[in-house]
């Protein structure tokens, strides 16, 4: 069995971070799959998705600040759009995950969620998610 799911997610600033955890386990429950994957996809170039910490709101904060010294936004990038910084985030945190799916929910930690991170915002994006198994 396998189904695709598609919601968007509206950010709110340059940068953003949203849990979205719920909306992928709706996905899971919708999917009738008991035993599987799931496979989470972001279709762009400046949005990445990741697993972190949902219980501390200071994490993502601390992340943003360790990407923007590994990447800050810098004069000498010569992409003509100016957020290279955004693609370079993207590109390290990266566009998608796979998941294991048990008991029809999603296999995560005690502390993890499934955050949607925005590097050139606000926008409205899109997000993908794919379940296969039985």
């Amino acid at each position: 069995m396998t189904t695709l799911t598609n919601f968007s997610v509206k950010t709110g600033g340059q940068t953003d971070w949203i849990n979205i955890t719920g909306e992928v386990q709706k996905a899971v429950a919708a999917s009738g799959v008991r035993e599987g994957i799931c496979v989470v996809f972001i279709p762009h170039t400046t949005a990445a998705v990741t697993i972190n910490e949902n219980a501390d709101p200071d994490v993502p904060r601390d992340v943003d600040f360790a990407l923007n010294m590994i990447s800050p936004d810098r004069r000498e990038f010569r992409h003509g759009e100016g957020n290279s910084a955004a693609h370079t985030k993207t590109s390290l945190v990266g566009p998608s995950l796979s998941l294991i799916v048990t008991g029809a929910r999603l296999l995560l930690g005690t502390w993890q969620g499934i955050w949607f991170n925005e590097y050139d915002g606000p926008r409205t994006r899109k997000v993908h998610v794919r379940v296969i198994g039985e």
